[in-house]
């Protein structure tokens, strides 16, 4: 047993020396600079203005997933038949909707997407990191107020039916603006319950 714990130490320092000897060139730089801009995207975006990292690990895996598959694939001359059956695999990849939110999913496709460019972009580490950093920049942009002011939605279960008509809608926003505290400006009436003298509502207001 003791030896081959010994061996086993040994060949493992063996192994790694042998990947870094035998991995394709440019494949480390271009693995840094995807890291730094998918940690830039999640980390510096993502969380700051959701708060959430029970994702971190899918957006993660699936940008390190791509990109070495991309990257490798890219090294050999793949058949049709590889090509399309690769294609099945991904395709049975998928999340329900009713699980992940849309935004949710669009950052799944950043870091995707992310991770393709990186791996299969025909431009040195310079133009990488150019193209990563307009990716990053446009979706900070758009996640902030600086070009458009940001509408929220949240949807509650209100009980004064009464305001539900289109004709009290003033004073239906003006009761929620009061309950809530939020700036709502619009409302839409998704459901209505007359047995219980309730209504399901969308409220949409601004940060």
């Amino acid at each position: 047993m003791a030896d081959l714990l010994a061996s086993s130490l040994v060949l493992v320092p063996q192994i790694g020396v042998e990947f870094l000897d035998r991995a394709p060139p440019g494949i480390f730089v271009r693995f840094g600079v995807d890291l730094f801009f998918v940690t830039l995207l999640v980390r510096g975006i993502y969380y700051r203005h959701y708060g959430r990292s029970d994702l971190f690990l899918t957006l993660f895996s699936f940008n390190l997933s791509i990109f070495l598959i991309t990257y490798l694939m890219n090294q050999v001359e793949m058949t049709i038949g590889a090509a399309f059956g690769l294609f099945a695999v991904f395709s049975m990849l998928r999340y329900r909707t009713d699980t992940i939110s849309a935004k949710d999913m669009t950052y799944i496709f950043l870091v995707i997407s992310l991770g393709l460019i990186m791996a299969v972009g025909q431009l040195s580490w310079i133009g990488l990191a150019v193209i990563g950093g307009a990716l990053t920049l446009v979706v900070h942009l758009l996640e902030s107020s600086w070009l458009i002011r940001r509408e929220q939605a949240q949807r509650v279960l209100y009980e004064k039916i009464s305001l539900i008509n289109a004709d009290s809608r003033d004073e239906l926003i003006a009761d929620l603006r009061d309950r809530t505290g939020l700036k709502v400006h619009r409302v839409d009436v998704d459901e209505i319950d007359f047995l219980r003298d309730a209504a399901r509502l969308t409220v949409y207001y601004f940060e």
